[in-house]
């Protein structure tokens, strides 16, 4: 399959133009009035000189805005870089100064943030959706001239959270885009203009942006988009609007089935219940398949287009620990650390290849040359394959925090806190919680007195909040260190273990 996101707006604009696109929590837009939106949204761009390849970011909550400001960069052939909109200025500062984006789009939740940011740089347009795209709703604006776009060429850059302390931009092309929905149309056998996919996932990342997005928009489906997370309003549309698909970490299936409605509600058109970013625990399994609703646990990054592997429908009860097989396109192997295939039942690195793998990270050759190698993508996690082939995810390698399914560099976090006055050594590893799966936690040995309010302060003015750490244990002596000089990191989590039952969180 061949083509961009833009090639399917317009075909849908024109054979199927009353069908609904987006459904924001009851706010409806047709495919054509959102093809309309977004050709006004290409001319205001393009009379600000923004040409294809120009870099256009988005740091905003999901909104009809920000999907407008999204296909209207892309039908200029300009690239879409989503920002996280709960980072603070000086995390924006550091993807700004990577992917240098010609225009920043921002809604009245984050102004204040992109105003501080482009004072210290300018090099940048500022543009409210408020003022901007919303006025251009409506109306009749002239089609963007149609394009011819390189189909390897980027046109999403996707910032993911990996072990280091500074996000990677993963490259997303016009072909990845397209290749990984045509892979995921043909093993789901979905109908074209069909598909009605529940997302309440923040629209910067991989699952709100591509599988959300992109998804609906390529088979011609409409996206039930969401403000927030909300399990109570999401029960209503699963069962309203005949949602056929969602996705997402167990922390939206577990609060969607807790609340009171879940029991009576009628779910059964939901075909594809994805499930990645942490285990699955058999009893959430087993409380959906009782609603006629098989739970499948998924595999992926962001750097194979989000989800490489999904458990099939069938099996999903009986094996939850397992991810699947790959893809008709998609395939896995394990291998140890000489890169050699390990033999059925042995731990080794999982390594992926398929239509949706990025061609590398935006303005990193070094990652990308440490990620891409012999024609495979280098997860950094640890598998196993049964003697059928299916993987069991077992562990990160790279010291990374899975928090509701939003990843966590502890070293972000470290070197932070190494520059709060009178903190001499600091460890930061993921502890268990019961909402969302793993959050922070910070083991400090300071020279000085240091309270945890002040670290809590400290935090909250450098890290967007849900990097901040939940638990903060202060130590009268330095860390433990391995022969090599390294904190024993592994050493501390496995001690401190307990620390949600032996100490109250700090915030």
């Amino acid at each position: 399959m061949s083509g961009t996101v833009i090639d399917a707006l317009t075909w849908w604009a024109r054979t199927k133009p009353d069908q609904v696109a987006i459904d924001f929590d009851g706010d409806e837009v047709t495919y054509r009035a959102l093809s309309n939106w977004a050709d006004g949204v290409a001319a205001r761009l393009r009379d600000a000189e923004v040409a294809a390849g120009d870099r256009v970011a988005i740091v905003g909550n999901n909104s009809l805005e920000w999907c407008a400001a999204a296909l209207g960069a892309l039908k200029l052939g300009a690239i879409v870089v989503p920002f996280n909109h709960r980072m603070v200025a000086r995390e924006l500062g550091v993807l700004v100064r990577n992917c240098t984006p010609k225009v920043v789009f921002c809604d009245h939740t984050t102004r204040d943030r992109v105003d501080e940011l482009h004072a210290a740089d300018d090099s940048f347009q500022t543009w409210s959706v408020e003022d901007t795209v919303t006025p251009l709703r409506g109306g009749t604006h002239p089609a963007a001239p149609l394009l011819a776009p390189d189909l390897d060429g980027p046109t999403a850059i996707v910032y993911t959270s990996g072990s280091t302390s500074t996000p990677k931009g993963v490259i997303f092309t016009h072909g990845m885009i397209a290749g990984v929905m045509h892979e995921w149309h043909l093993i789901e056998g979905v109908e074209p203009d069909t598909p009605r996919a529940l997302v309440m996932l923040p629209l910067f990342g991989a699952p709100g942006f591509i599988w959300g997005l992109c998804r609906a928009l390529l088979h011609g489906g409409t996206l039930f988009l969401q403000p927030k997370m909300d399990p109570v309003r999401g029960i209503e549309i699963l069962a309203a609007k005949k949602i056929t698909a969602l996705l997402g970490p167990p922390i939206i299936f577990e609060q969607i089935a807790a609340q009171p409605a879940f029991a009576d509600a009628q779910i059964e058109s939901l075909t594809t219940a994805h499930v990645g970013g942490a285990r699955v625990p058999v009893e959430l399994l087993k409380t959906w398949q009782a609603k006629g609703v098989a739970l499948r646990q998924i595999y992926g990054q962001t750097e194979i287009g989000g989800s490489a592997t999904a458990m099939p429908r069938d099996e999903a009860l009986q094996h939850p620990e397992k991810c699947g097989w790959g893809g008709i396109f998609t395939k896995i192997r394990v291998v140890d650390a000489d890169g050699n295939e390990v033999p059925p039942g042995v731990e080794g690195e999982i390594l992926l290849r398929g239509p949706g793998m990025t061609p590398g990270y935006w303005g990193n050759e070094e990652a990308t040359r440490a990620t891409l190698r012999n024609g495979w993508l280098h997860t950094g996690d640890i598998g196993v394959l049964d003697e059928q082939g299916y993987l069991t995810f077992v562990d990160r390698q790279k010291d990374m925090i899975i928090s509701g399914g939003i990843n966590i560099a502890p070293l972000e976090i470290e070197m932070v806190l190494q520059e709060m006055p009178g903190i001499e050594e600091v460890a930061v590893f993921a502890v268990t919680d019961e909402k969302f799966g793993e959050t922070p936690a910070a083991v400090i040995y300071a020279s000085s007195p240091v309270s945890t309010a002040e670290v809590v302060a400290w935090c909250n003015e450098r890290l967007a909040d849900y990097k901040v750490p939940r638990y903060v244990l202060l130590r009268d002596q330095p860390l433990p260190r391995l022969a090599s000089g390294k904190i024993a990191k592994r050493a501390l989590r496995d001690s401190h273990a307990d620390i949600p039952k032996t100490h109250p969180k700090v915030r």
